[in-house]
């Protein structure tokens, strides 16, 4: 049993990021409202469409992981905003609680210890929690870098 929770802790831990990687919380922190909705030169997305595109991807992973009815998304359109620039700062702070919500519901799903983080989900046998944890945490890690390398071009990163 010990075995079994450290690896639940070990996983929730890189959901939280940290060690080698930037925080969630630290990327998004204190970027300048008039700069969100900006791309730098050269580059595709903004430091909105990479915040969203990181809450709708946890989303949709945490909510297959649960649910085998889960409706599945339109790949790519439906995980990027069209829009670089949230509608408003309302929109931006709901993003930032969404994924806040999600990555804890993840977490908590994972340290239930009726969840058994190595079985495959029921509605899918080549995946199992462990898996979609560590897809989200790359996944999330990946986006991050980009948004800290968007927010370095339009001067709006401090280490």
């Amino acid at each position: 049993m010990a075995e079994d929770r450290d690896l639940r802790q070990r996983l929730v831990v890189m959901l939280q990021g940290g060690k080698a990687h930037v925080t969630y919380d630290k990327a998004v922190a204190r970027l300048p409202e008039e700069l969100r909705g900006r791309r730098p030169r050269g580059l595709p997305y903004s430091p909105w469409q990479q915040v969203e595109h990181i809450r709708i991807c946890q989303a949709d992973i945490l909510g297959y992981t649960r649910d085998p009815k889960h409706p599945a998304l339109e790949w790519p359109d439906a995980y990027w905003p069209k829009d670089p620039a949230p509608t408003s700062r309302a929109a931006w702070d709901k993003s930032i609680a969404g994924y806040r919500a999600d990555r804890q519901a993840f977490c908590d799903l994972v340290m239930d210890p009726r969840t058994d983080v190595l079985a495959p989900v029921p509605h899918d046998p080549e995946i199992n929690v462990v898996h979609m944890v560590l897809l989200t945490a790359q996944h999330t890690s990946y986006h991050l870098g980009q948004l800290l390398v968007i927010r370095r071009l339009l001067d709006a990163w401090k280490d």
